[in-house]
């Protein structure tokens, strides 16, 4: 360990940023010390310019849960870590630094993967979201990564000039605009934080393996809840319009069998809920087509198709209220598989928008057109 650094391991959790007159003649500047504040931070580190909190790299019980949250719903948008720079165990002037998103589980893979290592962690500020999505949406990009080098004071820190950066931030990072403007030169790490002791222990080199991005039945299996929780939290307006239209009747709205007739549209919108969101993502590599609206759409006729015959016969459909079942479904199917699109390796930021440019027109059309049979069906004169 070089001289000018000296850990600290206890409850010192005040940062001090010293300027050159401070340093010999007068006290240190206290600035913002929410980044000791974090339940991973163990302890400090010091060298001669500033005190950095040390980032612990055994997960605990509770980030493991937070993991789950941040999969299964909203926590997910919280889940940040304050930005700036981290050591890990006892880095010295030499140690590298990997770069890495402010999304707490990002950030989390990453210090568990250094676990053993002396390292620094240089985190930028991407607004919660993850390497790969921050990447495409720009705030894992060459301004934060010169903002952040200029702010964190990692130049006083290490002797050398280069930051490792994950492969996936990759898109958004101009290496030669980072070392021009800072003198740092960016270095592509592997695809998985698992991956980086054999890739350091390699001479930084990267195998075949580590630049491959794998998304497998358990990858896409454990991203599901992530895009059906937000849906069915919309559930209950969509089961109230059904019952305002299923009880439609020349005389007004009647409730008392809104709730048999509509219950094939009822249960319809729960099944177009796992369709799209999990039958879909779960068969995403047999489904033909590389666009996510038309996999929906196979995989929603291939479900709403045989429904709706089903529900004609039990429930005394007609044909036209039987058609409003498969268009909407269907379209509703194809929504949901839509949006799982910014959770794969299978798309990009400019292939979705273009897929949405034309699709959302044609899902508005035709919820529009489903409830105008459905009305249409039940009313018959009075439209």
């Amino acid at each position: 360990m070089d001289k000018q650094f000296q850990p600290v391991t206890g409850g010192n959790k005040s940062m001090l940023l010293k300027s050159p007159a401070a340093a010999c003649c007068g006290p240190a500047q206290k600035i913002d010390d929410s980044i000791f504040r974090q339940d991973f931070v163990t302890g400090t580190f010091i060298n001669e310019q500033v005190t950095f909190p040390v980032a612990a790299t055994l997960l605990t019980r509770k980030d493991r849960w937070n993991h789950v949250k941040a999969r299964t719903g909203s926590f997910r948008n919280n889940f940040t870590v304050v930005p700036g720079l981290y050591a890990v165990g006892n880095p010295s002037s030499n140690s590298d630094v990997f770069v890495s998103a402010n999304y707490g589980m990002s950030f989390n893979y990453l210090r568990e993967a250094l676990h053993g290592m002396n390292a620094w962690i240089l985190v930028l500020d991407t607004k919660g979201i993850n390497v790969w999505c921050a990447a495409g949406k720009g705030t894992f990009g060459t301004a934060e990564v010169v903002n952040r080098i200029r702010l964190s004071g990692v130049e006083k820190v290490v002797k050398h000039r280069k930051i490792i950066v994950p492969q996936l931030g990759a898109p958004g990072v101009d290496a030669a605009e980072v070392q021009k403007q800072t003198g740092f030169r960016v270095m592509y790490g592997p695809v998985l934080a698992k991956d980086i002791k054999a890739y350091v222990a390699a001479g930084y080199k990267a195998t075949g393996e580590m630049r491959i991005i794998k998304f497998g039945v358990i990858d896409r299996l454990v991203l599901t809840p992530m895009e059906i929780n937000p849906a069915m939290k919309k559930y209950p307006q969509f089961a109230l319009a059904v019952l305002v239209i299923f009880g439609l009747t020349p005389e007004g709205i009647i409730f008392k069998n809104a709730f048999y007739d509509g219950m094939p549209f009822l249960l319809g919108g729960l099944f177009a809920v796992l369709t799209g969101a999990f039958m879909t993502p779960m068969l995403l590599p047999f489904v033909p087509f590389r666009s996510f609206a038309l996999k929906g759409l196979l995989t929603g006729l291939a479900v709403f198709v045989p429904l709706s015959f089903s529900m004609a016969d039990v429930f005394q459909y007609s044909e036209l209220t039987q058609l409003a079942f498969v268009l909407l479904f269907t379209a509703f199917t194809s929504y949901f598989a839509v949006q799982f699109t910014g959770a794969t390796t299978f798309t990009h930021l400019s292939g979705v928008k273009k897929e949405l440019k034309y699709a959302l027109p044609i899902y508005i059309v035709t919820a529009v057109l489903s409830a105008f049979l459905i009305l249409y069906d039940r009313v018959g004169g009075m439209i």
